[in-house]
């Protein structure tokens, strides 16, 4: 090993974590969307998260840094949060959580597309064949798990007709969202460059839920949502976003934006096992198959592993 590869090994821990703890989230989302919608969904997650952290900000003495820094910071929110959140709660009352973070495995494409042209920050040519090798494991894993939502083949036609559009607006809402995730980790690492992770996570969640909230409050549900939906949304906030985007933001400092964006090449991994344990769904070799394919590719695109 050389020297150059050492210091990347302590986040390792960081990069793994997060992923257990974003391959849960579709989970949690789901199990609100259901009963909140789209739009009280993403923004509770998001106050929920802010709530969390904004207390731990103030007793760290980061109050002043984020009085000079707002506005910045508030604009990763909507990039990095409150748009992504709503097109991701909208996709999953649509088609499954297996494809939704499925799709999100396509971020480490935009980010370092992103930070390509802006950041003028080429990949090397080990990290563009892990790229493509990842990317490659999560499409075969697509083509035998994930799917869309069944729909009766009983309903009226133009019901049918109108779900029809439904799963390819869903895809795109996903695609949109990690559009704007890429977009915002170019951005953080451009501007926001050697400011503490806990206050860009705090920041960015207060920013996302100021964005949501007047809309959040027009489309409330009319129907008092249960508590498993709430209990959801709580676990959504606090774990979900609140402790990961701190971990998130400390990975684009310490191996820059398009390596952190990888992250979600592993988080279709954990998703399908969560899936196993709270739903009941198998592992399939396939499955098992795909998932290494994913980790390899992953492993060559962080540079972990060196193509020789």
């Amino acid at each position: 090993m050389s020297s150059a590869d050492s210091p990347q090994r302590p986040w390792l821990a960081e990069f793994i974590l997060l992923a257990a703890i974003w391959g849960s989230s579709f989970l949690f989302m789901r199990l609100a969307t259901v009963e909140f919608g789209a739009l009280p969904t993403a923004a509770l997650r998001v106050s929920i998260a802010a709530a969390f952290l904004l207390p731990i900000l103030l007793l760290r003495g980061l109050g002043p840094q984020l009085r000079r820094h707002w506005k910045s910071i508030f604009l990763v929110g909507v990039l990095n949060s409150a748009i992504p959140f709503v097109c991701f709660a909208y996709a999953l009352l649509h088609i499954t959580t297996g494809l939704s973070s499925i799709l999100n495995a396509t971020v480490p494409l935009f980010g370092a597309l992103v930070a390509w042209v802006w950041l003028k920050d080429r990949p090397d040519r080990s990290r563009i064949a892990g790229l493509v090798l990842g990317f490659a494991g999560v499409a075969l894993l697509a083509s035998d798990k994930a799917g869309l939502k069944a729909v009766s083949q009983d309903a009226p036609a133009t019901t049918l007709e109108a779900i029809a559009w439904t799963p390819m607006l869903a895809v795109g809402a996903c695609l949109l969202a990690t559009l704007c995730y890429g977009i915002a980790a170019s951005y953080t690492k451009r501007y926001l460059s050697g400011m503490p992770s806990m206050l860009t996570a705090t920041g960015s969640q207060m920013g996302a839920t100021l964005f949501l909230a007047l809309p959040a409050a027009w489309t409330w549900p009319e129907r008092q949502p249960g508590t498993s939906a709430w209990l959801a949304l709580i676990a959504a906030g606090v774990l979900c976003t609140g402790l990961a985007y701190v971990l998130y933001f400390r990975l684009i400092e310490s191996t820059g934006p398009a390596r952190a964006l990888t992250v979600t090449f592993v988080i279709p991994v954990f998703a399908m096992g969560y899936g196993v344990v709270f739903l009941g769904e198998t592992i399939t070799w396939w499955m098992v198959g795909c998932g290494a394919v994913i980790l390899l590719g992953t492993a060559l695109s962080t540079g972990i592993l060196r193509r020789r």
